[in-house]
């Protein structure tokens, strides 16, 4: 990566030079050079601790972790460390400062049953995001609306709570409730998730040929002009790639991908091709790489849950267990598929000291290299202020060595491996997406001005 050619220029020159003078003169001048070199490169603590400084003073920003609103109680929430690879805690101890949480709505009907249902879900997220921020812990988290906000609370010493909306289809027909949304706190939207909404074809289409508008619907291109109006990121995560050139046609304001990554280096549907990422750019938007297993690597990925299962069925096998597909599951009743979750436990508990032997040394998981190497790919494309960075987590996202927001460091420390400076390393983390978000809402005062 051309990042990396910086360290290695004054060592070329340096040799180059040596080769001019007579044979002594070389002989001193390679020793000089040698121990020059050997005084001035890092050892691993250095690099380490390097690391650590620049992950401490940078505000490290997520753009897509995944509730449960079962999470957002007084009884059972995020100021404990309960089983979410998001909360307080695990934000806490891997300096992770700020977390968009998502109000999620998975596609159903586009009918006034499917929509009165999805905008009941919407709501209850909105409010438990609320809750958490504003009366569980407002000592220890808060919810930023603006960039001012994000330094003005991270300056505070406190977590920070931003909103996103993974799916319009709760907006239903009313498209006044893009403003109420936007009043409540989202500040980013995509026109949809895995199935076809009212308003865009969703990428899922690329698997069976079936669209339903070929693009946008004029509810779409409608919804566009009223995101750039109320100061409402347009997320392009999800929706088809038509859907997406449509969309980047018609915004006035610059637009983001919350977690997506590079379709060059992994063909899947969720990703982003060439064409779209350069448009991306063309437009001052910002693409956050997702670290997602399937869209990182999808053979390697494969490969390791292959071998993962293989291990889980022999030790359910030796215990008398029965392993079961995902519908399979779903259609349990609930003690039974509490059951079935206290066995899969055990076997979790039993595979684990296994793992490394019979599974990560046959098929080793998709970790955080591969993730930088997405990261990599998109700067040396789009340029480093078009790229930044997500998780996905508790929606199925997490990595090998970033699998919860507790080992946040690690992906600051492959980026300092890798020879970024702490200034990229500020754009990669937040600057680029506060940037943007700047953006939104200055054009959308003066298209309320208009």
């Amino acid at each position: 990566m051309f990042l990396k050619l910086k360290f290695f220029v004054p060592v070329l020159i340096a040799l180059l030079l040596s080769a001019c003078g007579d044979s002594s003169q070389t002989t001193q001048n390679s020793t000089a050079s040698l121990d020059s070199q050997s005084q001035a490169v890092e050892t691993e603590a250095q690099l380490i601790e390097r690391a650590q400084g620049i992950h401490q003073r940078v505000i490290t920003l997520d753009t897509h972790a995944d509730i449960n609103t079962s999470n957002f109680t007084a009884a059972n929430n995020y100021t404990s460390d309960i089983d979410t690879q998001v909360n307080l805690p695990k934000m806490e101890q891997g300096g992770l400062d700020v977390a968009w949480f998502i109000v999620y709505t998975g596609q159903s009907t586009l009918d006034e049953a499917g929509y009165a249902a999805a905008y009941a879900n919407a709501i209850d997220k909105f409010e438990a995001i609320h809750r958490l921020a504003e009366e569980i812990a407002p000592e220890r988290i808060e919810i930023a609306y603006t960039s001012d906000d994000v330094r003005r609370i991270n300056t505070a010493g406190k977590k920070i709570a931003m909103i996103g909306i993974e799916n319009a289809y709760p907006v239903g027909l009313d498209i006044a409730n893009i403003k109420d949304f936007q009043q409540r706190g989202g500040r980013y939207m995509s026109l949809a998730h895995n199935g076809h909404s009212q308003f865009a074809d969703s990428n899922t289409g690329e698997s069976d040929g079936v669209w339903l508008h070929n693009g946008l619907s004029a509810m779409g291109r409608e919804a566009v002009a009223e995101m750039n109006k109320w100061g409402i990121m347009i997320d392009v995560s999800h929706p088809s790639k038509a859907a997406i050139m449509e969309m980047l046609d018609l915004t006035r304001a610059p637009l983001i991908a919350s977690h997506s990554s590079a379709r060059n280096l992994n063909d899947h549907s969720r990703n982003l091709d060439d064409e779209q990422l350069l448009r991306i750019k063309e437009n001052g938007g910002v693409v956050q790489t997702v670290a997602f297993s399937s869209y990182l690597d999808g053979e390697k990925n494969t490969l390791h849950s292959e071998a993962l299962s293989r291990l889980n069925s022999s030790i359910a096998s030796e215990l008398g267990y029965e392993l079961l597909e995902r519908p399979a599951i779903f259609a349990l009743s609930e003690p039974d598929r509490a059951a079935y979750s206290a066995r899969m436990a055990e076997i979790g508990v039993l595979a684990a000291p296994r793992i490394d032997a019979e599974v990560n040394a046959i098929a080793p998981p998709v970790d955080v290299k591969d993730f930088v190497d997405h990261i990599d790919y998109l700067v040396e494309l789009i340029g480093l202020e078009h790229v930044g960075i997500s998780s996905d987590f508790d929606g199925g996202g997490g990595i090998n060595g970033w699998n919860n927001a507790a080992e946040t460091f690690n992906v600051t420390l492959e980026l300092v491996r890798r020879g970024y400076s702490e200034e990229q390393i500020a754009m990669l983390w937040s600057g680029n997406l506060l940037r943007v978000l700047d953006a939104v809402q200055r054009i959308a005062a003066e298209i309320q001005a208009e």
